[in-house]
Parts: structure tokens; C-alpha cells; sequence
């Protein structure tokens, strides 16, 4: 077993995060399918990721066919809300491609719209299902993803996996419901045991305020109940930190 490989790639602008992001994706599509057949990636919300998606649906030289995309987090909304991240990578990437033709060989929402807890295990059988397994991540062999796209957001929240809440801690589940009462809200999110069997987890960082949650999240003091983005070590596997100069400038 390898360990953890972390990377931290400084952009000057969050148009050059868009550029790098699509780049990095694209070959990590590529190498999947040429070694596995598949790429099997979880998609992220958030105002970044639209960028990205919106590229990656501009792209040539992909082959849509061998995709299987997820999502690593959702609101418990309904697919049509604009709060939904499902709308959000739908209406960028989605449709553009399947009004060309290249629709992905396999879509799998994370639903928002039902009981929380049902959709949550719901879709860890999905992800069970559908992903192969880990061999580096123990006994219980996790699935892995080839690919994981991340935020973080300004208090050093990824996916929906906010400080100080019991999701943090949870070691056996792969999809829970997240009570977050700070925003009153709940959300779908993987946990860090499902994220950290990825073979790749690439996190996008933009903006002046998140300089302070990047700067405490990559050389404060180790504290992950309340940076939960800390938590981020893929067992055998790398972490690229995406970032934009404004971002990274306490850093």
C-alpha cells in the first residue's frame, strides 16, 4: 500500500481553475477507461464545478459511453429545484450531451426528494453495486472510485460533511443523511470511508474567503471535527488541491 499522495496545484484565476480541472478530469476519464473500461466519478455542486462541467461538455475526445457518474453529496430537494446539485450538472452537463448524442453509459442521482435515510441507503447499494471494491481499504473493501471532485467551503466543510456533526465520525455507512442545524438543514453526503477508498479525490478552491479555512485545512493544527476537510487521505490514492490565487494567498 502506497498512502497517501497530496498535491497542491496554485492557479492564478478561477478561469484557470476551470481550465486545469477539465484537463485533469479528461485524463483521468481516459486512463480509467483504458485500464478498468469504465470512470466511474462523483460529481460535486457549487458554483466552480458548474464551470467545469459546462467545459467538459465542450471537450473532445471523451468517451461518454464508458462514464458512470454519481453524486458525492445532495439537498433534500427535488431534482427540478434550483438548490439541486443533480439540476445543476443536468442542465451543463447532461443535456448538452445527450443533444449531441453522447449521453454516459450510466447516470445514478442521488435523490433528495424522499425520506432522507431511505435515499441515503438506497444509494450505498447503489454505489456498492456498481463500483468495484478496494483491496487496499481493508477487511470490508470499500468501493473506489476513480474519481471524486470536492468543494470546500469557507468554514473548511467537503461535501456535505459540515464541523461538528455526526457524520464525521461515522465509520460504516458510505451515504448518510447529515443534520447540519447550523444551516437547518439536512443533506445526502458520502462519508470520508467511501471518499478516502478513491483512487483520485480532486478538491476546487476558489476565492478570497476561503483563504483562511485552506490555510488552517493544509499547515494549522490538526483539528477535523471542526475542519472537516482535514479528513481528506485516500488510502491509496491522491489528493489534488485546486486552487486560485486568492484561495491560497494565506497559505
Amino acid at each position: 500500500m502506497r498512502g497517501t499522495r497530496q498535491q497542491i496545484e496554485v492557479v492564478p484565476t478561477p478561469a484557470d481553475v476551470t481550465i486545469v480541472a477539465q484537463q485533469l478530469i479528461s485524463a483521468a476519464a481516459n486512463v480509467s477507461i483504458g485500464k478498468r473500461g469504465f470512470f466511474r466519478v462523483a460529481l460535486a455542486g457549487g458554483s466552480t464545478p458548474r464551470a467545469v462541467y459546462t467545459a467538459l461538455a465542450a471537450g473532445e475526445n471523451l468517451n461518454w459511453e464508458r462514464w458512470q457518474i454519481f453524486w458525492s453529496d445532495e439537498r433534500c430537494v427535488p431534482p427540478t429545484s434550483p438548490d439541486s446539485n443533480y439540476r445543476m450538472a443536468k442542465e451543463t452537463l447532461l443535456d448538452p450531451l445527450a443533444h449531441r448524442g453522447d449521453a454516459p453509459r450510466m447516470v445514478v442521482r442521488l435523490a433528495g426528494d424522499g425520506d432522507p435515510d431511505a435515499a441515503a441507503a438506497a444509494y450505498e447499494r447503489a454505489v456498492r453495486e456498481t463500483v468495484p471494491a478496494n483491496p487496499a481499504s481493508g477487511a470490508g473493501q470499500l468501493p473506489r472510485f476513480d474519481l471524486i471532485l470536492l468543494g470546500m467551503g469557507a468554514d473548511g466543510h467537503t461535501a456535505s460533511l459540515f464541523p461538528h456533526t455526526t457524520a464525521l465520525a461515522e465509520t460504516e455507512r458510505l451515504v448518510v443523511a447529515n443534520e447540519a442545524p447550523k444551516l437547518n438543514t439536512t443533506r445526502l453526503t458520502f462519508t470520508f470511508p467511501l471518499i478516502n477508498a478513491s483512487r483520485r479525490v480532486l478538491v476546487l478552491v476558489g476565492g478570497a474567503d476561503k483563504a483562511p479555512a485552506l490555510h488552517k485545512v493544509l499547515a494549522g493544527p490538526r483539528d477535523p471535527d471542526l475542519y472537516p476537510s482535514q479528513r481528506l487521505h485516500p488510502v491509496d490514492g491522491t489528493v489534488t488541491w485546486l486552487v486560485d490565487a486568492a484561495a491560497h494567498s494565506q497559505t
